[in-house]
């Protein structure tokens, strides 16, 4: 395991499944590499995983790649085609149609190829979401797709061509969501079900686990002895799932989730269970099934710098949180999470100094914004008006909306991507940004409707300016990163 300097951070919470899925693909395509396994069948095997294009990625400039692998509990296949019955009961899924992104980890590998680290963000990060404003980051995903699903098909777009394209904008926002919050730019998107997470378990013959203790708890279905066991999908499920009945609850899970990956990892890269061909074909079956990855990824180069990555150089992180128990002033827990201090952490994990910030800079003293109210609450524009002068803003127009009725706040300018505005919506809490062409480019505005909570109202007043409550800030003990290169399972709670 790799010395670390690195400043402490936390186990935090993550969603009901890792990245294991991408990373078993991964492996198992390097490990028949490796081993001179003919590359037809490596062919085939990739050949098999669905790509998508447009995302708007990297491409590797600074020295490395920067894989973002996420988890998605859907019911549907990396296809589009619906899963069966059985399956939905095995995994308890209902027939809701949703999108949720509970599983988001930024794995970096060195141009090198002879590390990687994998850094996990907890699903309730609040962070600012493209065009949503302040929001869960695992809403990023599916809250813009239904938003740009129904505006297409308001207009009248094909059932289909919704689905694919509102999915396309849902990726690319959670991806920009990332990016905008660890400050590294995504390179490579990896996406898998949590279909894949049982097929691809099963495929490897099972996880090897160790408990602290026996634990039986019927809302995960978790019902393990102590000691050392091996766990087939189904069971690997509960594991990774449990979080009520554990000393520390959700860091206690995210515990489980990465030493769960670790084990998986560290069997696979020395495993034989590759020359078997049966396995072969059910981790071919499950990967076509379950993993969908960009189309500009060449993943046999990519192995191929990976010739000298072993167990002990896949790490195991998670980003710093400043408040496991925060609360918005809607009343919504999240996890509070400082960007600043997020990007120096991840900064010290991939080795670099964070000499530049690609974030347009904006003086508040060159932007002048007017601020309209278009809810019913008597001196609202005024009160947010003189926030934003004391934070440095210019005043402009201060009065009451005659735009139409609006039902939720937003801050307009003549672009979306006006960094201008962008500064105003983050001041005001992380409003979205929408574009009105009939301002001039140097015109924002900041529209006030009844959902407002933000600074200059009167909730605000017991909450910090970002939205969210510090008082009840829960202070977490530090927890090391997990290597990869163990022997045997590591016991937990």
């Amino acid at each position: 395991m790799r010395e670390s300097t690195r400043p402490p951070t936390v186990a935090t919470r993550v969603g009901a499944f890792g990245p294991v899925q991408v990373i078993v693909a991964i492996a198992a395509v390097l490990v028949l590499a490796l081993t001179g396994f003919a590359w037809r069948s490596v062919d085939n095997l990739i050949a098999n995983i669905d790509r998508i294009g447009g995302l708007g990625l990297g491409g590797g400039r600074d020295g490395a790649v920067d894989i973002l692998l996420v988890g998605v509990d859907s019911r549907t296949d990396a296809h589009g085609n619906p899963l069966t019955s059985a399956e939905r009961a095995m995994l308890h899924a209902g027939d809701e149609v949703g999108t949720n992104t509970d599983t988001i980890v930024l794995i970096r590998v060195p141009n090198d190829g002879r590390s990687a680290t994998a850094i996990s963000i907890p699903r309730d990060s609040y962070v600012d979401i493209p065009g949503q404003g302040k929001g869960k980051i695992n809403s990023a995903y599916g809250a813009t797709k239904e938003t740009e699903r129904a505006k297409l098909l308001e207009k009248g777009a094909t059932e289909a061509a919704a689905e694919r394209d509102s999915t396309k904008a849902g990726r690319t926002a959670l991806i920009k969501s990332v990016a905008s919050l660890t400050g590294i730019t995504v390179d490579h998107y990896a996406e898998v079900s949590l279909l894949g997470f049982v097929l691809l378990t099963d495929a490897v013959g099972g996880v090897e686990v160790c408990l602290n203790n026996a634990v039986d708890e019927w809302m995960s279905g978790a019902d393990f002895p102590a000691g050392p066991q091996r766990l087939d999908g189904q069971q690997a499920l509960s594991f990774v799932r449990q979080r009520h009945g554990l000393q520390r609850g959700d860091i206690d899970r995210i515990v489980r989730q990465q030493v769960f990956m670790a084990q998986l990892v560290r069997q696979l890269l020395n495993a034989k269970v590759l020359a078997n061909p049966g396995k072969l074909s059910d981790i071919s079956e499950a990967v076509g099934r379950t993993v969908v990855l960009d189309e500009d990824w060449d993943v046999l180069a990519f192995l191929q710098q990976l010739s000298d990555l072993s167990g002990g150089n896949v790490e195991f992180d998670t980003i710093p949180v400043a408040d496991l128990n925060g609360m918005t002033s809607a009343g919504e827990s999240v996890v509070r999470v400082e960007p600043k201090a997020v990007q120096d952490y991840v900064a010290g994990l991939v080795g670099e100094e964070r000499s530049t910030d690609d974030t347009p800079k904006v003086d508040p003293s060159t932007v002048t914004v007017s601020v309209l109210n278009a809810g019913g609450t008597t001196g609202l524009a005024a009160r947010v008006s003189t926030t934003l002068t004391g934070k440095g803003f210019r005043e402009g127009l201060v009065g009451n909306y005659t735009g139409g009725s609006v039902s939720s706040s937003r801050v307009l300018a003549a672009d979306a991507e006006d960094p201008k505005a962008a500064a105003v919506a983050e001041a005001l809490g992380g409003l979205p940004v929408l574009a009105d062409p009939s301002l001039s480019p140097d015109t924002v505005s900041a529209v006030l409707a009844s959902d407002y909570s933000g600074p200059g109202s009167a909730a605000a007043s017991m909450f910090d300016f970002d939205g969210t409550s510090s008082a009840t800030a829960t202070p977490v003990p530090p927890a090391p990163p997990i290597d990869a290169g163990q022997n045997g399972p590591k016991c937990v709670n």
